[in-house]
């Protein structure tokens, strides 16, 4: 039996319904709040959202982290292409360009599989449960750019550093 109430009379009415409804054992009845229930099952959803989004932005640091890591040790190892290139008349401004549009590119690429990998799992579960498939566009795109800005943060840095070696130390390293 489900009874609607105005909220300020729910206690009330939860007093009064066992003995309408048996009164004979009015102690058998069972009175619920609905709205308990849901409240319950928001905060749980709330819960849940913040845990999924705390799990992809640690997600996120780590593939920039990763993506600047990638990017220092491209630094190291080309140290002698990018001296020849400055030495051939290259400015830092193409040198700090490249290396930006490369990390801008690997985030990408990576960005791109995870939106992949994340939006596959999710379609997945809800198609093992039985439910309906939604993944907004939005979410995918918004993914996408988060971890191509962070891709461009992670490799400012090697960036930099790579545009400011000297021809003449650069080649000079070379063995």
């Amino acid at each position: 039996m489900y009874v609607r109430s105005a909220e300020a009379a729910v206690d009330q009415v939860r007093e009064v319904i066992p003995e309408t409804v048996n009164p004979a054992a009015p102690n058998q009845v069972d009175v619920s709040r609905p709205s308990d229930a849901l409240t319950a099952k928001r905060a749980a959803n709330k819960t849940f959202t913040a845990l999924l989004a705390s799990i992809g932005a640690i997600a996120l640091l780590v593939g920039g982290v990763g993506v600047a890591n990638t990017m220092v040790i491209a630094v190291l190892e080309r140290r002698t292409e990018i001296g020849l290139r400055r030495a051939l008349g290259a400015t830092r401004s193409q040198i700090r360009h490249q290396f930006l549009t490369e990390s801008v590119l690997l985030s990408c690429l990576g960005g791109i599989v995870g939106v992949g990998l994340g939006a596959g799992g999710s379609a997945a579960y809800a198609l093992w449960k039985g439910w309906a498939v939604v993944v907004p566009l939005w979410v995918l795109g918004l993914g996408l750019l988060a971890t191509i800005a962070i891709g461009a943060l992670a490799g400012l840095w090697p960036a930099a550093r790579a545009a400011r070696l000297s021809p003449s130390m650069a080649l000079a390293s070379y063995r």
